[in-house]
């Protein structure tokens, strides 16, 4: 007789407490390998891939796609011992995964003395193909006696489902509990009824419509004069037709959180200067004419970086706001901001200061290649000492970025353009780029943020200048 098992959502590792449903890889009824994923979830850091620990039928999934699940929550149920689905006896899914009835059974009482503190209840959790399902969760109470372990009355269907409320996320609960919601009145827009966050915002807007305006306090008597017509309403933002709202989860929502948080704590500042970069890419011509491994500019310019940064370690460091110390960093592991359809992710370049170009350029490439992909780790997302934002491939010359939260620095690199330049005491036209430093104040003044700036530029105006690092 096969026995049911329950997957759930694994620890994601990096603090990471919640994932999105982004595609199901297997349906009711599928055999699964151990190991063999079973979902792709989006994390805040990144798209993963999800194997199960389990070898069997899938007899349950729990979650549709765009669901956001905590970690911990199931994901599905499967069948051990099972080769095919008809295997999967239906009284072993039932404690886990049955539909609720609308009038259920008294549990029954507990058999051991280590249960006898504890009950039962039915939660909405999730569904698989059909009617939501209901799973137990063990609650904690205090002993009570025969007499008062009657059941209650059973509560009415809500939603389809009796007793239960069809919310799967508990940032639905306490959203709805923040702005006094009952969510028993709320009907869900999500498959079998389930209750999404946009059914409690929506129902949040609503209430505040609904408000009774203030009554203001009676004027004082005047000559009557006639009161002008009421002036038309105008439709908030939020309810005009054609309106979209997009939620910040996943990977956007990290990034507005990481730049909110950087705007609040870091007091930046921003310099820049223009640099002949006709040189470095003379440079890099030559380098790759000579066979080997393709050099890319990026990869040269984080070579030019960590070695200012040698010299000026100040910008290699972060901020200890519990100790109030500046933290400085041994390694340099080197950010690069870099656009993909789920948004802009930085991923990290390790120990790049003990890396050659070449290593530099195949890192760049691997890593560019895997945010296209939507493969990157959270660990190739996170633990940046510095960043790199070449802005430059989006044809801008300039900007002025948002410092990566917790480092103290960011490098801009503007598009490389023709432009007049005088050279060697001459008006010529050179490939001109402008770079942009930003830095938190707190760590270094503008001298050293410009002392850093200024040796990146010599660098790019005359390569060989890095040989003294070397």
């Amino acid at each position: 007789m096969a026995q049911v098992l329950e997957f759930k959502l694994p620890d994601l590792g990096e603090g990471l407490t919640e994932a999105e449903i982004v595609r199901w890889l297997v349906s009711v009824g599928d055999v699964v390998a151990v190991d063999q994923p079973v979902v792709e979830v989006e994390t805040a850091k990144a798209m993963v891939e999800v194997p199960c620990p389990y070898g069997g039928v899938v007899t349950a999934r729990y979650g549709e796609e765009g669901t956001e699940l905590p970690v911990g929550a199931p994901l599905l149920t499967v069948a051990v011992g099972a080769s095919e689905p008809a295997d999967a006896p239906t009284a072993a899914v039932a404690p886990e995964a049955a539909a609720p009835t609308a009038d259920p059974a008294p549990a029954p009482a507990p058999t051991s003395a280590s249960a006898s503190d504890e009950t039962s209840g039915n939660v909405l959790v999730g569904y698989g193909t059909g009617a939501p399902a209901a799973r137990r969760r063990r609650v904690r109470r205090a002993p009570m006696s025969a007499s008062a372990a009657a059941p209650a009355p059973a509560r009415e269907p809500v939603n389809g489902a009796a007793g239960a409320v069809p919310v799967v996320s508990p940032l639905v609960r306490r959203l709805a509990r923040e702005h006094g919601l009952d969510l028993r009145e709320l009907t869900g827009s999500g498959r079998d009824g389930l209750i999404l966050r946009c059914d409690v915002e929506q129902a949040i807007r609503q209430g505040a419509a609904q408000a009774p305006p203030a009554t203001p306090a009676p004027a004082p008597a005047t000559t009557q004069t006639p009161s002008p017509a009421p002036a038309p309403m105008q439709a908030t933002p939020s309810t005009r037709p054609g309106v979209t709202r997009v939620p910040l989860r996943g990977v956007r929502g990290a990034v507005a959180d990481k730049l909110t948080r950087s705007r609040h704590e870091i007091p930046d500042a921003t310099c820049w200067v223009d640099a002949d970069a006709t040189e470095l890419l003379a440079a890099r011509t030559a380098m790759n004419a000579a066979g080997g491994t393709k050099i890319s500019l990026i990869a040269l310019f984080a070579r030019i970086c960590t070695a200012a940064l040698a010299r000026h370690p100040e910008l290699n460091s972060t901020v200890d706001l519990a100790a109030r110390e500046i933290v400085r960093l041994p390694e340099v592991h080197l950010g690069f901001a870099a656009q993909t359809d789920r948004g802009l992710v930085v991923p990290v370049v390790r120990d790049a200061h003990a890396r050659s170009a070449e290593s530099l350029s195949a890192e760049f490439a691997r890593l560019t290649e895997a945010g296209r992909a939507g493969t990157l780790t959270p660990g190739d997302l996170t633990g940046g000492t510095f960043t790199l934002n070449n802005y430059g491939v989006f044809g801008v010359d300039g900007s002025t970025p948002i410092i990566n939260h917790p480092e103290a620095a960011m490098l801009g690199i503007g598009r490389i353009v023709p432009k007049p330049w005088v050279y060697e005491g001459e008006l010529a036209v050179r490939q001109v780029v402008q770079l942009s430093l930003t830095f938190d104040h707190r760590v270094c003044d503008g001298g050293t943020a410009g002392g850093f700036l200024r040796y990146v530029a010599d660098c790019v105006e005359q390569p060989a200048v890095l040989l003294r690092a070397l």
